[in-house]
């Protein structure tokens, strides 16, 4: 068993076909509907978002758990801070 299937999210954001910096914008609006602990999964195909994810991680102190490529798609697993 990976990773991925080790972690249950609680919402899933689609984010594929998007560019930046849509991404960022759906994922920041999807995970300030959360609640604290509970895990956002996006998944994007923009080539920048691993990036823009791990900085906007670092500076709104949410929770990369597991960032990972699945066919051609960028899988995100975000825990709320």
């Amino acid at each position: 068993m990976n990773d991925i299937e080790l972690i249950k999210e609680d919402v899933l954001l689609d984010c594929s076909g998007l560019l930046c910096p849509m991404p960022i914008v759906k994922t920041t609006k999807a995970i300030k509907e959360l609640q604290s602990g509970q895990i956002l999964k996006m998944i994007a195909t923009d080539a920048g978002s691993p990036p823009d994810i791990a900085a906007w991680s670092r500076q709104t102190g949410n929770e990369l758990l597991l960032s990972t490529t699945e066919n051609e798609k960028f899988v995100f697993f975000l825990k709320k801070a």
